[in-house]
């Protein structure tokens, strides 16, 4: 029987375990599938871990997420076109949930779907080549539960382990001495260890703007943001400046490119992160940046000098659960025959014509679009529930002005389903006075307001 290897079992591996399912359900002939997850959990990121550097196993923690995590965009621009928030909680939630939440409605899907077996758990990917004579990939693992080191054979690999792991950290004159803490937002866990403190946030992206906002939520003393080429913009709290980039630090100050200067506590690398795909040969390796269509991927997803090979989720992402199904079914669909590959060439010619598309967006309405015009293209050759794309596309351009009026209660707002055609319902507690983020916490008190109506 023809085997697959899934490498990951987040969001996007996840997806790729759904797809074949979902044609198994149909009664398909469906390959082998072997997913290989270094976590004791399915998840990804979603899956939040206290530890930071390295897990229980010696193996770099993977997760990103802290304590306190709330979407940072609509809920309903995430949905799964084949499970919806109320088919999951059966009734409506508000539109920016905190992780807990999120992680429960991904898991309940593919718990739905009974494809856990599929995966090996504390098992973490050492390498992976492919042989030409016998056209088949070896993958080399390592159990840490039976601690032992093992091989297999496989006659397709779909690396579904995401990007938002290996952190970008830059290196500023001064880090060497100064007297505070620094670290990158992968190893931010919990805002409160900030409360009353001076904190310098290094970046201008949806990280610096998210942990500099937890910050403040949870009682930093003064929150300080540089940015490298054009601020963030919002409307800060009075206790919030952003200053040109950094240019040094000594033992306890910064200093900036606008000639002022700050005293800081701690600085919080908000950076981004690198494509590392250390266990990949180099012939198999995606070397790229985040972008909207990566270099060497016909369709976002197929690995142009070897078709067996596929890469999901690697985009940089205004769509993201249900892109990763997009791209899943697709990769399914080529695996199973149902679509035909065209040649070496004109996949590499197809890439190049996207690339060349991307270099000339602007704004970010035009990077959304673009984005969401890639998704109708994959869904339209696979039976993926369609869903209106359109509408989705409003949906991160309405977030997009509310953010613009208040960085501080956007995820106040309220959006319609384009799954389900509802409205979803106002949280009962304004985000930046919503303290606990447990799915407990969350959901009880849903439970104690509907008793009260």
């Amino acid at each position: 029987m023809t085997r697959i290897a899934i490498i990951g079992a987040g969001p996007s591996g996840m997806a790729q375990l759904r797809a074949f399912q979902s044609a198994k359900a149909k009664g398909l002939q469906v390959p082998e599938i072997v997913c290989f997850e270094k976590q004791n959990d399915w998840g990804g990121l979603w899956n939040y871990t206290w530890r930071t550097g390295v897990d229980q196993h010696g193996e770099a923690v993977h997760g990103s997420m802290y304590r306190y995590l709330w979407s940072n965009g609509p809920k309903e621009a995430l949905e799964f076109a084949d499970y919806t928030f109320d088919e999951h909680f059966k009734k409506p939630i508000a539109s920016y949930p905190p992780r807990a939440v999120l992680w429960d409605y991904i898991k309940g899907r593919v718990e739905k779907a009974g494809v856990k077996d599929q995966v090996r758990f504390n098992t973490a990917v050492r390498h992976v080549e492919y042989d030409q004579g016998i056209e088949k990939f070896t993958v080399q693992v390592c159990d840490h539960t039976q601690d032992r080191v093992y091989s297999e054979q496989f006659d397709y690999v779909v690396v579904a382990s995401g990007h938002f792991s290996t952190p970008k950290v830059p290196e500023y004159e001064g880090f060497d001495q100064f007297n505070g803490r620094i670290l990158h937002a992968h190893d931010f866990r919990d805002a409160v260890e900030f409360k009353g403190k001076t904190v310098l946030i290094v970046g201008s992206s949806y990280s610096a703007e998210d942990v500099g906002s937890q910050c403040y939520k949870y009682g930093a003393k003064q929150i300080y943001s540089c940015y490298r080429s054009q601020p963030m913009g919002y409307k800060w709290p009075k206790n919030w400046s952003e200053k040109q980039h950094l240019l040094k630090v000594d033992e306890n100050t910064a200093y900036f490119g606008d000639g002022s200067s700050a005293k800081i506590d701690a600085i919080i690398l908000c950076t981004g992160y690198v494509h590392h795909f250390p266990y990949m040969a180099e012939d198999l390796r995606l070397k790229t940046h985040n972008c909207l269509y990566p270099q060497s991927l016909y369709q976002g997803v197929v690995w142009e000098n070897n078709p067996k090979l596929f890469y999901l989720g690697m985009q940089d992402q205004w769509y993201t659960f249900n892109m990763f199904d997009a791209q899943a079914w697709y990769v399914r669909d080529i695996i199973m025959g149902e679509i035909e590959l065209p040649s070496s060439a004109d996949m590499q010619a197809h890439s190049q014509m996207w690339i060349a598309r991307e270099s000339k967006l602007k704004t970010p309405e035009q990077m959304v679009k673009f984005q969401g015009e890639y998704i109708k293209q994959l869904i339209a050759t696979t039976d993926y529930p369609s869903f209106d794309i359109d509408a989705v596309n409003d949906i991160f351009m309405q977030w997009k002005k509310h953010k613009k009026e208040s960085i501080m209660s956007f995820r106040d707002k309220t959006y319609r389903s384009v799954m389900t055609g509802k409205m979803s319902k106002p949280h009962h507690t304004p985000w930046l006075y919503a303290l606990d983020d447990s799915l407990e916490a969350y959901l009880e008190s849903e439970n104690r307001e509907q008793q009260a109506m």
